[in-house]
C-alpha cells in the first residue's frame, strides 16, 4: 500500500511539473515575438476572454489581435503537434518493442509528403472546415499510406512486426521516389517548390481558430485511448506470446494501436508539416527518467512533447526575426545531441 501511495504522488508531482512547464513555455511563446507583450498583461486578456473577469484595457487593441488571431492559436497549434506526436512515439515504440521507432516509421512522412505535393499542383481551390486542400491532402495522404501498408503486411489474418517494418520501408521510399520526380519537373506544372520544402521541413501552419477545433478533440480523445492501451503496451514488453499468455488481443491491439498512433501523426501533420525527433527523443527520455510504465510514460511525454515544439517553435520565430527558421530544424539541432547523449548515457541499462 505505502509503494502504491509513493506511485501515485511522484505520477500526480510529474505530471503537475510537466503541466505548470507548459503553461509557462506556452506564456511566453505568446509574450516573445516581433512585437513583445507583457506576460501580466497576456494574462488578463485571457482571463477577461472567459467573462469572470473584467480588467481595464490598458494594453492596445492591436496587442489583444496579436495574441487572440496569431501567436495563441499557434502555440496551441504547436502544442498539440509535439503532444500528437510523441504519444505516436511512445505506441510505435511499445508496439515494435524498438526504442528507435519514430511515428514516421509506418510511410506516414512519405504519404503526407507526397499528399501536400499533389495539392500544391492541382489548379484546385478548396477550404474545408477551416482547411485548405494542402493539408486535407497531408491528413489522407497519411492515412492513406498507413492502409496500404498494413494490408502488404498482412499475410493469413496476421501482421507481422517485421513484415510492416520492411513494407513501410519500401513503401516510403516509392513515394520518396515519386516526391522527387514530381519535383524535378515542378516547372512544368507551376509547383511552388518553396512550399513544398517548407512543409518537408516542418512549419507550424495555423490560420484560424476553426483548424483547432478539428485537431484538438483528434490529438485529445487519440492520447486519452492510448492511455486506455497502457496496459497493453507494457504486455507488449514480454513479446507477443507473452502479451497473448496474460490475456492480451495480440492482433487485435496491435491493429488499435498502428491505426491510433497514424492517427495522431496525421493530425500533427496536417497542421505542421513533418517535423522530426519529438517521437523519437521525448518518450526515449522520459522512459529513462520515469521508468518504462506506459501507464506514466503515455501522459508524460505528451505533455514533454507539448513543451518540446512550443519552445522550439519560439526559437523558429525570434532566432532570426523577422525571418523564420523551419520548427523541423530547431528540433533536428536540438534533438539530435540530446538523442546522443541519452542514447550513450543509457547504453546497456537501457529497458523498454
Amino acid at each position: 500500500m505505502v509503494h502504491k501511495s509513493n506511485s501515485r504522488k511522484r505520477t500526480l508531482w510529474v505530471l503537475g511539473l510537466l503541466g505548470g512547464g507548459l503553461l509557462l513555455t506556452a506564456f511566453l511563446a505568446s509574450a516573445l515575438g516581433s512585437v513583445n507583450i507583457s506576460l501580466g498583461d497576456i494574462l488578463q486578456m485571457v482571463l477577461n476572454k472567459t467573462g469572470l473577469f473584467h480588467f481595464a484595457n490598458a494594453w492596445r487593441a492591436a496587442d489583444e489581435t496579436i495574441i487572440f488571431q496569431i501567436r495563441l492559436p499557434r502555440v496551441v497549434g504547436a502544442a498539440l503537434v509535439g503532444a500528437a506526436l510523441a504519444t505516436a512515439g511512445v505506441l510505435f515504440q511499445g508496439l515494435l518493442r524498438n526504442p528507435l521507432a519514430d511515428p514516421y516509421i509506418t510511410g506516414t512522412s512519405a504519404g503526407a509528403a507526397l499528399g501536400a505535393t499533389i495539392a500544391m499542383i492541382l489548379p484546385v481551390s478548396l477550404v474545408f472546415v477551416g482547411f485548405g486542400l494542402v493539408p486535407l491532402a497531408a491528413f489522407i495522404g497519411a492515412l492513406g499510406t498507413v492502409i496500404l501498408v498494413y494490408n502488404l503486411a498482412r499475410v493469413g489474418g496476421r501482421t507481422p512486426t517485421v513484415s510492416m517494418l520492411l513494407a513501410g520501408f519500401v513503401v516510403s521510399s516509392l513515394l520518396a521516389a515519386v516526391i522527387t520526380f514530381l519535383m524535378s519537373i515542378g516547372d512544368r506544372f507551376g509547383l511552388n517548390l518553396r512550399a513544398v520544402f517548407s512543409f518537408l521541413m516542418g512549419h507550424i501552419s495555423i490560420s484560424n481558430w476553426t483548424q483547432l477545433a478539428v485537431v484538438t478533440p483528434l490529438v485529445i480523445l487519440g492520447i486519452i485511448a492510448a492511455r486506455f492501451f497502457a496496459i497493453h503496451l507494457n504486455a507488449f514488453s514480454l513479446g507477443e506470446e507473452g502479451a497473448a499468455y496474460v490475456g492480451v488481443e495480440v492482433e487485435r491491439s496491435k491493429i488499435a494501436i498502428l491505426a491510433l498512433g497514424s492517427l495522431l501523426t496525421a493530425a500533427a501533420v496536417s497542421i505542421s508539416g513533418l517535423i522530426g525527433f519529438v517521437g523519437l527523443v521525448m518518450p526515449h527520455a522520459m522512459r529513462l527518467t520515469l521508468g518504462p510504465d506506459n501507464r506514466l510514460l503515455i501522459p508524460a511525454s505528451a505533455l514533454g512533447g507539448a513543451i518540446f515544439i512550443v519552445v522550439a517553435d519560439l526559437l523558429a520565430r525570434v532566432v532570426l526575426a523577422p525571418g523564420e527558421i523551419p520548427v523541423g530544424v530547431i528540433t533536428a539541432l536540438i534533438g539530435a545531441p540530446i538523442f546522443l547523449y541519452l542514447l550513450r548515457r543509457s547504453r546497456t541499462e537501457y529497458a523498454l
